[in-house]
């Protein structure tokens, strides 16, 4: 009498889940995701340093490696197959507007529009800054000290860019990511601040300085950085800076299974695109909410553990007390 072999149901998920960490551009070293040590993570509380942004729709893979055959004999016949190019792509919409899904969304340099000074010049990324102020020693990734007239000039509800004075560097710059590649020298000692990840949101402010409610992603500021008030954010079509981050996506099953697919290195690679969702139904008059599409290139990283280069890594966690 023949066996019966139960397996596990194919998972049913509703919905992925998106995260995104930081890559050293100079060092191309992305952020690491072990599925062995990480994988039982919560979904709303991320490990370090990855970034939950929510939910997607329209996620889809699209591996576009190619093999070719090696031929041998005479008629020639196929030998085995090697493969000829190593890519794959990605593309989705973000569920919600943020200074990085804005930026993952965008070809190029993400950047904060800065407080403007009285009187500054007008200018499509933002007009000349407002002097950006001092944080005192003591300060935390929450709590940034000022001296009480430098504390007067924020508000409850002010979003900040902490980071450093540009002067003349060069290469990859901003604090803990890299939001921009300068190539030649500038004159604006505020764009750093203009293009930096370390921005945070004001929840209190007092005499002895601002109260964040989050911390700040590069930490306490460090020596040298300084504090400014933004308004918002602005990307642009065109120029020749590619966002570059790791990512993970999440598909969680019913039964509490999970598939990941990390991505080591993507790269952005088409420009600033919206889809508008219609809230009433397809083709129905009404208002709409609009989403970001994205769409990424995935690049290669070297497995370390036998010298393999890959793009991708797709992991299962069966359901607990799954067979298998």
């Amino acid at each position: 009498m023949a066996s019966t072999c139960f397996l596990a149901p194919a998972p049913v998920a509703r919905r992925a889940r998106a995260y995104f960490a930081p890559v050293n551009r100079a060092a191309q070293a992305p952020s690491l995701f072990d599925p062995t040590e990480q994988g039982s993570f919560n979904p709303d509380s991320p490990p370090s340093p990855w970034i939950g942004l929510g939910w997607i729709q329209s996620f889809a893979r699209k591996p576009l490696s190619k093999t070719a055959p090696i031929l041998t004999g005479i008629p020639a016949a196929p030998l085995e197959q090697v493969r000829e190019t190593l890519e794959a792509q990605i593309s989705l919409e973000f569920l919600s507007w943020t200074k990085l899904t804005m930026a993952l969304a965008t070809g190029s340099q993400h950047m904060n529009l800065l407080a403007p000074a009285s009187g500054g010049a007008p200018a499509a990324d933002g007009a000349q800054a407002a002097a950006a102020v001092v944080p005192l020693s003591g300060s935390t990734a929450t709590s940034i000290l000022l001296a009480p007239t430098d504390a007067a000039k924020f508000s409850p509800g002010n979003l900040v860019a902490v980071d450093v004075d540009y002067i003349a560097q060069t290469g990859f710059v901003g604090t803990p990511v890299s939001g921009a590649y300068v190539r030649t020298a500038l004159t604006d000692v505020n764009y750093i601040r203009r293009v930096t990840f370390n921005i945070g949101f004001v929840t209190q402010v007092s005499s002895s300085g601002l109260t964040l409610a989050e911390p700040l992603p590069g930490g306490a500021p460090a020596s040298g950085e300084k504090v400014q008030v933004l308004l918002g954010f602005v990307d642009r079509e065109g120029g020749s800076f590619y966002q570059e981050w790791s990512a993970l996506f999440l598909l969680e099953g019913s039964q509490r299974e999970r598939i990941f697919f990390y991505y080591p290195r993507l790269q952005t690679m088409s420009g600033a695109e919206e889809v508008s969702l219609p809230l009433n139904g397809k083709n129905q008059p009404g208002p709409s909410r609009i989403l970001l599409k994205a769409q990424f290139l995935a690049l290669p990283v070297t497995d370390p553990l036998d010298g393999e280069r890959v793009v991708c890594y797709r992991s299962f966690l069966p359901a607990p007390n799954a067979l298998v």
